[in-house]
């Protein structure tokens, strides 16, 4: 298919370019490309070799359709759809916090984009001695307890006032207090976040 040699082009023209990663997870130090650190430059490489991506969600499912508008046929690459939960949003805006993941998500697979591994920068290298178990430690996805963390404060520098603010915190307090709990570094520097955006609001 000539759509997947045009592809090819994209990836290795993309991958030659200096692209630079504004997103930075502090809590489990490492940085990560944000859309708008790598879509312009798809979007030109997209146009250059006749290109277009079409992008859809339904509830099950994130779908980008990759089309060769010049010579007629399509690549598909999928991604299960997972859900932002953050308290005291509206609909639309957990909505929208989940699909621009599900974007980047997409672009980063069809594009072979490289990004860290989440999973062993949260959980390190280091054997871990075993230590004697007061109580059964609780199941807690914890690679969701992170991505809650940077949506909040994704959100948080969207507020306008220090009482919508403080309301976003009270009402993910239970989440909050459960990532205090498994994981205090991100609550920490969670924590850090929401006092800086308090410091630079004026109610």
């Amino acid at each position: 298919m000539k759509v997947l040699k045009k592809l090819i082009a994209v990836r290795n023209e993309l991958a030659k370019m200096p692209l630079n990663k504004s997103g930075h997870n502090k809590f489990a130090g490492y940085k990560y490309f944000e859309l708008g650190d790598f879509l312009p430059a798809v979007q030109m490489l997209f146009e250059k070799h006749g290109l277009c991506d079409v992008i859809s969600f339904d509830q099950h499912i994130a779908v980008m359709n990759l089309y060769d508008i010049e010579e007629g046929g399509f690549v598909t690459f999928t991604s299960p759809m997972g859900s932002a939960n953050l308290k005291g949003c509206h609909e639309v805006q957990n909505i929208g916090a989940v699909e621009s993941y599900q974007r980047r998500y997409l672009y980063t697979v069809a594009l072979a984009i490289t990004e860290n591994d989440v999973l062993d920068a949260t959980t390190g290298s280091a054997p871990i001695e075993p230590k004697p178990v007061v109580k059964p430690a609780p199941k807690v996805d914890t690679t969701s307890l992170e991505a809650l963390a940077i949506m909040m404060m994704e959100f948080g520098s969207t507020c306008e006032s220090v009482k919508e603010l403080s309301g976003f915190w009270k009402k993910n307090q239970s989440e909050i207090d459960l990532m205090k709990e498994v994981l205090p570094d991100t609550y920490k520097e969670l924590q850090s976040q929401f006092a800086e955006f308090k410091s630079n609001l004026k109610d």
